[in-house]
């Protein structure tokens, strides 16, 4: 399988942790106390505190009952806790770790601001989320980590190499990479049957799909709201020969039993797509689950709204685990070559029978492309979207590469 991590995403360092803001955290987490929410602060030492010594408001939350549990707050199981196997640990994982290692694996479920929910360990709980330190290189946690943690603080030592890792140049013109998902068998690319069906943006997400190596499916929701929901399968099976494209009504359980054969035992099965396909919905049918929140798409436009804010895996009942991410309503990519060339395929083979290696198939003779074109064998739209496509990740890559060479040469200058 091909990984298109750099060698930062896959770089075992050690991690060392240093104050985030407070988090506040509701009473789910802590059933044993009252309804209101309350603020959960951290030592700065490293130390396992004793609940002598903690706060007030962490005296509220018990953290589990191993020794080795840390000190954020215990979340209330609904089911017996998952093994590693069952969260997904693989012998890639397992080769990471030595043999002496006094060092207990754990699996990131969710993260938030400055804090990571994990699971792995005993109860579900949330822990400081591992920075780097002033002049280090910044780590982002993804759900979707896997993290060791010191045997008896609890606290994160190092984070594990990731099999796989979705990520996008961050919205607003920033030159910072923001990580979408990590370690993931199976991507859902979630599209609905109406006005809001945009074929260049599925493509964005094929990219980035065969630019890690993971098995894309295109699921079309919505079916029971259009006129012809055909004509949208259509359209996204002819993106790839053989892409599978799964049409549900995704509050019909029977309409997604295709889709929850996905979710084996320890399977990841993610999911991206735009605000208001559907995504929530379908996660809560998977469970057999309402408690996710959802919300209608705006009527004159059929464009969706956020609902969820925090990437998060949730447990199926077949065992596996769907990772929900929030709509996307910017998706840039970088350092994704490979999966340009494998999902337009097609024009990377006419470009490779021009003439000239560096034919802009413009003017030049014996452009294959631009016959290709003139004989109908290729398409003006997926000819421009391919030029856009590569245009914007050329850009992405080199100015992305041109910021970390900066970022290194400080780091130098101040050490």
């Amino acid at each position: 399988m091909r990984q298109s991590c750099s060698a930062i995403d896959f770089k075992l360092h050690q991690i060392k942790v240093i104050r985030p803001s407070p988090l506040t955290v509701p009473d789910a987490a802590c059933p044993q106390f009252g309804a209101e929410s309350h603020t959960v602060s951290h030592p700065v030492s490293r130390q396992h505190p004793t609940r002598s010594t903690l706060p007030t408001t962490q005296r509220r939350c018990t953290v589990g009952n191993s020794p080795r549990v840390g000190y954020g707050p215990a979340i209330e199981p609904k089911s017996p806790e998952p093994s590693l196997a069952e969260l997904g640990w693989k012998p890639f994982f397992a080769a990471q770790v030595h043999a002496d290692e006094a060092a207990v694996p754990v699996r990131v479920m969710a993260v938030h601001r400055g804090w990571l929910s994990i699971a792995g360990d005993g109860p579900e709980r949330m822990i400081p989320s591992p920075l780097a330190a002033p002049g280090e290189e910044q780590w982002q946690p993804a759900a979707g980590d896997w993290l060791l943690l010191d045997h008896e603080t609890g606290l994160p030592e190092r984070e594990l190499e990731r099999a796989n890792l979705f990520k996008r140049r961050a919205p607003g013109g920033t030159r910072k990479v923001q990580v979408i998902a990590a370690n993931v068998d199976t991507l859902l690319i979630v599209a609905s049957c109406n006005q809001d069906f945009n074929l260049a943006r599925i493509e964005r997400y094929l990219v980035l799909a065969r630019e890690v190596g993971v098995n894309p499916v295109i699921v079309l929701t919505k079916s029971d709201l259009a006129d012809a929901p055909e004509s949208f399968v259509e359209a996204a099976r002819g993106l790839e020969p053989g892409l599978r494209v799964e049409l549900v009504n995704a509050k019909d359980p029977a309409s997604v039993a295709g889709l929850a054969a996905l979710c084996g035992v320890g399977q990841t099965v993610a999911l991206l797509g735009s605000s208001g396909v559907g995504k929530s919905t379908l996660v809560n049918t998977l469970r057999s689950d309402d408690s996710i929140a959802t919300q209608p798409v705006r009527e004159e436009d059929g464009k969706g709204r956020h609902t969820t804010t925090v990437r998060m895996l949730h447990r199926l009942p077949a065992g596996g685990w769907l990772l929900d991410t929030p709509g996307m309503r910017e998706l840039q990519v970088s350092d994704a070559a490979e999966g340009l060339a494998e999902v337009f395929d097609d024009v990377t083979a006419l470009v490779a029978a021009c003439r000239f290696s560096n034919c802009t198939h413009q003017s030049e003779p014996g452009c294959a492309v631009r016959a290709a074109l003139k004989a109908g064998k290729l398409s003006g739209e997926r000819l421009m979207r391919w030029r856009k496509l590569s245009a914007e990740d050329a850009s992405n890559t080199l100015d992305l590469s041109r910021k970390n060479v900066r970022s290194t040469t400080g780091s130098r200058r101040r050490s």
